[in-house]
């Protein structure tokens, strides 16, 4: 099953948009995104391909922290990470209508 994951770090320094779009090009390749420019937060949301929830978020903290090593990002300490499956976004858009 497909997941979309976000992920959010909270960093000592303010981050430019070079070092943002860095972050982009190395989630790029697992339809990742990035934010964070003018921030100490930074995040990204990635899809992933996992069994459960806990899968899923272990697999795109994985790839988050080699795409923050591959921009050359300090490591810093993730303060938010949740996960929605396809199912649960088209049950959630169901429910609404």
């Amino acid at each position: 099953m497909r997941w979309s994951v976000g992920i959010e770090a909270e960093g000592d320094q303010v981050l430019s948009r070079e070092e943002v779009v860095e972050l982009a090009d190395a989630v790029a390749a697992n339809d990742g995104i990035a934010s964070g420019i003018g921030s100490r937060h930074y995040g990204v949301t990635l899809v992933v391909q996992a069994s459960s929830r806990d899968e899923a978020v272990s697999k795109a903290t994985e790839e988050f922290t080699r795409a923050v090593a591959q921009a050359g990002l300090s490591a810093s300490p993730i303060v938010r990470a949740e996960a929605v499956s396809e199912h649960d976004a088209v049950n959630g858009y169901q429910a609404g209508d």
